[in-house]
């Protein structure tokens, strides 16, 4: 492990050069689940005290229990983790876990009604000075935001899971959220080592989690039709377009695919018979019992002998592993601290 020497607190500077606030020092984590979790295991690890706020009467063993899965992968990082629990705490109440924080990171059930009734309490309580963010993977801010006496307040940022160790942060304001609190958001995941990117429109699910929902869409109903198992899937995603796409995106890649043209040569003389006769063949499976038992099955025989943590710890390795070799890794990002 390492030493955690640096100070308890994260210094975020936005784009203008104002502090967006001058420091951070304490995190409500509400939700204690897998996202949650991770969060909890970055702030802590920059630094941060941290609150997690979770009804559940075994959360504290749950939490901790994972934390020691997680801490490997956060020293791999660079990230101090000596003593990294020091600065947890658990308050299962909502009201008092957010009252003198800098940051509240929720993470609860995706149910607008539920999030509504958490939002309202923590607005209530929590500081004026803190960031309020939600970890929603698909519900746009503006609707949990309905029920708050100031939605300008409310940002989110989706992370792409496990947080701790994925770059990608999407800041999704709502049609109240003000330009500061944007701007706050972004320092604060920056400076944190994210990548945050802040989407121009909401939508439904955002785009990470679209474009992930499109790709497997289609790679269930080619396992559904017996064209691949899983684990040949994946061996054919890893092998080309996960590598791919690791290094240039869908648009960069398809612009160096049309040569010296570009990408409207691309369009021009691929896209438009990919449109007219690959986009309608593409498949449209739905999980019935059927489907799930063929996909349940095939994933006992691809990922049966490893438990998931060990799948996810040899995942993370290589992950840092790619990461290192693109030059993109948290602990290579410019964060501060004072």
């Amino acid at each position: 492990m390492t030493s955690a020497s640096e100070p308890a607190h994260v210094t975020a500077t936005r784009e203008d050069g104002a502090a967006a606030p001058d420091s951070y020092q304490r995190a409500a984590i509400i939700g204690g689940g897998v996202i949650g979790i991770s969060w909890a295991a970055l702030f802590l690890a920059h630094g941060l005290d941290v609150v997690i706020s979770d009804p559940r009467p075994d959360i504290e063993e749950l939490v901790l229990a994972a934390l020691d899965e997680i801490t490997p992968t956060l020293a791999e990082l660079g990230l101090p983790t000596e003593n990294l629990t020091d600065g947890l705490t658990f308050e299962a109440d909502l009201a008092t876990a957010v009252a003198d924080v800098d940051i509240v990171q929720e993470n609860g059930p995706e149910r607008l009604e539920l999030k509504q009734r958490i939002w309202q309490t923590i607005e209530q309580a929590a500081p004026a000075r803190a960031l309020l963010a939600s970890s929603t993977s698909g519900i746009p801010a503006t609707a949990i935001a309905e029920a708050m006496r100031q939605p300008e307040r409310l940002i989110v940022g989706h992370p792409f899971n496990p947080p701790h160790l994925v770059p990608l942060v999407e800041i999704v304001p709502g049609e109240k959220t003000s330009e500061g609190t944007v701007q706050q958001a972004r320092a604060f995941y920056t400076a944190l080592g994210k990548e945050p990117q802040v989407l121009r429109k909401e939508i439904p699910g955002f785009v990470a989690n679209r474009l992930q929902s499109a790709l497997f869409r289609e790679c269930v109903h080619l396992v559904a039709q017996g064209v691949v198992t899983e684990q040949e899937l994946d061996d054919v995603v890893t092998a080309s377009i996960g590598l791919r796409w690791a290094v240039a995106g869908p648009f960069r890649t398809f612009h160096l695919g049309g040569g010296p043209g570009g990408l409207p040569h691309f369009i021009e003389h691929l896209g438009r018979a990919m449109e007219s006769e690959m986009w309608p063949a593409l498949g449209n499976p739905t999980f019935d019992d059927a489907t799930v038992a063929l996909l349940a099955g095939q994933a006992r025989e691809a990922f049966g002998e490893g438990t998931v943590a060990e799948l996810a710890a040899e995942r993370d390795r290589a992950q840092i592993a790619l990461m290192r070799a693109l030059g993109g890794t948290p602990d290579s990002a410019d964060t501060h601290r004072a």
